[in-house]
């Protein structure tokens, strides 16, 4: 059988398969609360069966946003329509994931489509933003303020409130975001980092602020559903966070709590040199996956069936993220059974299509 439609087991979870729908920001958010367009962009994707649909990277605070049209879970009133997402998520059986995020040096910036790049206070931006050191995301840049430790404070009991209302809305898989050059990646990482407290500094030290993010979040997300990390394996650049590094980190968190490491790359620099290319991503999912001995999942650049079911089968990874393809295919899970002979029931209403 297709490994790809195995069922895999994480905590209470059984996920019906392998395929999952990666957080993609979709900038249509006004103050952080979904809309129409979350219901129709993540139900579709649940109408095509995958095993988790996960929401965009969503802000645990309104200054921990990429855009000020960012999804968002910092108080009580976005809880609503969330709920409303996941009941429809839940009735085509997938599972709704929820990404927890702050985006650190790179919040206060213009939606994709309106040029990117650093949005001034009087057009919707804002003043201050946080990062681990004073360090700008690149020359032009929002010069950050450094989060000291009553800020660090503030920040972890933000994760630790968005995933209470993360729970309360019905979520049932929560991944925090440690990737992309954000927050979290930020402390990670020595070329952001340049801390001399007990926050900077060593491998220990730099890879404290995930360790308290994860340990508050654990202690507030039900021991019996799932929690993931996402994280930039690589920083691809000299100086920077490292293939090993993403290994120990692995081995730290896998005990406090993380169930599977989404392993991504990049995203800290505007300079690094990315050898892109299908599946240029899944040998630091098997690097984590065999060195930390934690389950991981494997993303970019992976579009087709037979491509995503071998990565699965040569053990390279224990789920598939994709985010481009359920863009260009809100169906890809009815379609890859299809493509590899497995039968997967189609939704009742589209049963003709087959």
């Amino acid at each position: 059988m297709a490994k790809l439609f195995e069922p895999l087991r994480l905590r209470s979870l059984t996920l019906p398969n392998r395929l999952v729908v990666s957080p993609m920001c979709q900038y249509s958010s006004n103050d952080g609360f979904a809309n129409d367009w979350h219901l129709v962009h993540l139900g579709s994707r649940a109408v095509g069966r995958p095993a988790i649909v996960f929401t965009e990277a969503t802000a645990v605070l309104p200054e921990g946003r990429i855009s000020p049209e960012d999804l968002g879970i910092w108080k009580d009133e976005h809880i609503e329509i969330l709920a409303r997402i996941v009941r429809f998520i839940d009735q085509q059986g997938s599972i709704a994931g929820m990404q927890l995020a702050h985006a650190g040096f790179k919040a206060s910036t213009r939606s994709p489509w309106l040029g990117g790049g650093p949005i001034e206070v009087k057009d919707g931006g804002w003043r201050p933003t946080y990062s681990a050191s004073s360090v700008p995301f690149t020359d032009g840049w929002i010069v950050p303020e450094a989060l000291d430790q009553a800020g660090i404070r503030r920040v972890t009991d933000a994760f630790v409130a968005a995933a209470k209302r993360a729970l309360t809305a019905g979520f049932r898989v929560l991944e925090l975001h440690a990737a992309h050059g954000y927050l979290i990646h930020e402390f990670l990482s020595p070329i952001t980092n340049k801390r001399t407290d007990e926050y900077g500094g060593s491998f220990e030290n730099r890879t404290r602020f995930a360790r308290e993010v994860v340990t508050a979040v654990r202690k507030v997300w039900p021991e019996n559903l799932p929690l993931f990390m996402r994280i930039s394996a690589t920083d691809w650049v000299e100086s920077g966070w490292t293939p090993e590094e993403s290994v120990e980190l692995a081995k730290m968190v896998h005990p406090l709590g993380i169930d599977l490491i989404d392993c991504s790359t990049g995203g800290l620099v505007p300079h690094a040199k990315i050898p892109l290319g299908p599946g240029y991503q899944v040998p630091f999912s098997r690097k984590v996956r065999t060195e930390a001995g934690i389950p991981t999942g494997a993303v970019g650049l992976i579009s087709e069936a037979k491509q995503a079911d071998e990565i699965l089968q040569n053990g390279d990874a224990d789920v598939i993220l994709m985010a481009r393809q359920f863009l260009r295919d809100p169906y890809v899970p009815l379609h890859a059974a299809k493509e590899l002979g497995v039968e997967l029931e189609w939704p009742i209403q589209y049963g003709r299509a087959k």
